[in-house]
C-alpha cells in the first residue's frame, strides 16, 4: 500500500512540473512577434529597411511609368519618340543620380499595380497630388500647378459648370479628373450631368469625341488642355470654372522615402542651377514650375 501511495505522489509531481513548463513556454510564444524581421509591411514601415534608392542605383536605371499620350508632359512625337516636359526633367534628374532613364508606357488605370509589382519605379507623368494618392503612395515635392477644368467646343454656348447640366461629359478612366468629379464637394455638379463617359484611355481620344460632338465637354488637366489647344490649333475653349486646383508630383511605392528624397534633392539642385527653368521655357514659354 505504501509503495502505491509513493508512486501516486511521484506521478502527481511529474504532471505538475510538465504543466508549469508548458505554461512558461506558452508565455514565451505569446510574447514573440510573428512578423518581426519579416518583409510583411509593403509600405516600408516597422523593421523593414528602406532600400529603395539602393534598388535603383544597383539596377543602374529608373523605370518611369507614363501615359504616352499626355502632351506636353509625356507623349509621342511624329517620329514615335516619347518626349515632353516630364521626360526632359526626368532625364536631368537621372543624370544627377547617375542612372539610366527607362520609359515604360502603361495602362493608366493599372498604374498602381504596375508600381506595386515593380514593373516601374515611379509614376511621373503630370501625376496629380490627391488625398487618395497621398494615402497609397509616397509622393515627391510638387513641381507644377494644375487645375481640373472643363473643355468645350468654341461657340457651344457652354460658358460655365452650370451650363453642363444635362450634358455629356467625357474623361479619362483612372485620371485625377475622375477622382475630382467623385469628390463630395463636386457631388451636386456630378449629379447635374446628363451622362458621364469615363471609358477613354487618354485625353486625345476624349477630345476627339468632343470634336465629333459625341460629348459636350471633357474634364481634364488645364495644363494639357491649354498646350493641346495652342499647339494643335483646335477650336476648343477651357472654361474659367474648375473643379479643383492641384499640383503635379512624382509617385513612388509607399514608404520609399530614400528614393523620393534623392529625387527631391536633384529637383532642387536643377531648379537652383537654372536647368528646370530652361526645360519649362522650352515647353511653356516661361518657368511655371513651383519647386522650392
Amino acid at each position: 500500500m505504501r509503495k502505491i501511495l509513493i508512486a501516486l505522489l511521484m506521478l502527481m509531481m511529474t504532471i505538475s512540473l510538465v504543466a508549469c513548463g508548458t505554461k512558461e513556454n506558452d508565455g514565451e510564444v505569446a510574447k514573440q512577434d510573428p512578423y518581426k524581421g519579416s518583409d510583411t509591411n509593403i509600405g516600408g514601415g516597422g523593421d523593414v529597411e528602406d532600400k529603395s534608392l539602393d534598388y535603383v542605383m544597383n539596377n543602374g536605371k529608373l523605370i518611369l511609368g507614363l501615359d504616352d499620350s499626355f502632351p506636353p508632359m509625356g507623349f509621342r512625337d511624329d517620329a514615335n519618340n516619347i518626349v515632353g516636359f516630364d521626360i526632359d526633367l526626368a532625364k536631368a534628374v537621372c543624370e544627377k543620380l547617375g542612372v539610366e532613364l527607362v520609359l515604360q508606357p502603361i495602362e493608366w488605370t493599372a498604374k498602381e499595380l504596375e508600381l506595386e509589382t515593380k514593373n516601374i519605379d515611379c509614376i511621373w507623368n503630370g501625376f496629380s497630388v490627391t488625398d487618395e494618392r497621398l494615402a497609397q503612395l509616397t509622393m515627391s515635392i510638387p513641381y507644377m500647378e494644375n487645375s481640373i477644368s472643363i473643355v468645350v467646343m468654341n461657340g457651344s454656348g457652354i460658358n460655365s459648370k452650370e451650363d453642363m447640366a444635362g450634358k455629356r461629359m467625357a474623361l479619362q478612366g483612372g485620371s485625377s479628373a475622375e477622382e475630382s468629379l467623385n469628390m463630395d464637394v463636386n457631388k451636386e455638379f456630378k449629379d447635374s450631368l446628363g451622362e458621364i463617359n469615363g471609358s477613354f484611355k487618354d485625353y486625345v481620344t476624349a477630345l476627339m469625341d468632343l470634336e465629333t460632338k459625341n460629348s459636350d465637354g471633357v474634364l481634364m488637366d488645364s495644363v494639357v488642355a491649354n498646350y493641346m489647344i495652342n499647339s494643335a490649333g483646335k477650336d476648343f475653349v477651357v472654361l474659367d470654372d474648375n473643379l479643383v486646383a492641384e499640383e503635379y508630383a512624382i509617385g513612388f511605392r509607399k514608404g520609399e522615402e530614400a528614393l523620393a528624397n534623392a529625387v527631391n534633392q536633384a529637383l532642387r539642385e536643377l531648379k537652383a542651377d537654372g536647368t528646370v527653368g530652361e526645360i519649362s521655357e522650352k515647353w511653356f514659354g516661361s518657368d511655371i514650375t513651383i519647386i522650392k
